[in-house]
Parts: structure tokens; C-alpha cells; sequence
């Protein structure tokens, strides 16, 4: 899959670097998956939940944090929307962000 974009898990991990190695093993494993459906992403991702609008929620380091990515399916890319703690994720409509 093409990933937009990766600096903004580095920003990110340069805020909270316990969360460096589970985002960079998020990113490897994202990149080399070919997903053509959410069945393929929860057979890599067991604890990720779709929340509409084509948005998919991941749990980072142990569900510390949440990741929210549009996947588009068709032309293989995820955009990363949205990377932060239970407290901003829970002040977010994850179905309706968009990427910046």
C-alpha cells in the first residue's frame, strides 16, 4: 500500500516516543500489505474497526493510542488522518476528518 504521509508518525513519535517502534511497525507491516478490502486489513490488523467514510481505526502500542486512516481500496493508498491519544480521539468525529 502507499502510505500518505509518513511525517506525521514521526511528528508524532517525536512527541511521544514510546510510540516509535508500534508506529514504525504499523508503517512496515501497512506497506507491504495489498489490501483490496476491510476483511484483508482486520486479517493484519485484528483490533482495527471501520467507522465509515471509508476511515479504519487502529490501536497503536497496546491501544495507548489511535490511528485513523482513509483506505482507498482501489488505487491501494492510506492516508493517515489522525494519530493521538484516547483523549483526542475522543473529541474527534473519526468518520468525518479529513486529511489536511
Amino acid at each position: 500500500m502507499v502510505i500518505i504521509s509518513k511525517a506525521i508518525l514521526k511528528e508524532f513519535a517525536e512527541k511521544y516516543p514510546d510510540s516509535e517502534l508500534a508506529l514504525e511497525k504499523w508503517y512496515d507491516e501497512v506497506k507491504k500489505a495489498d489490501w483490496s478490502n476491510f476483511a484483508e486489513v482486520k486479517a493484519t490488523f485484528n483490533s482495527t474497526d471501520a467507522v465509515g467514510n471509508d476511515r479504519y481505526v487502529f490501536d497503536i502500542r497496546g491501544n495507548h493510542y489511535r490511528l485513523i486512516a482513509l483506505i482507498i481500496f482501489k488505487v491501494r493508498t492510506v492516508f493517515i488522518l489522525f494519530i493521538g491519544t484516547h483523549p483526542e480521539y475522543d473529541k474527534i468525529d473519526a468518520a468525518n476528518i479529513t486529511f489536511k
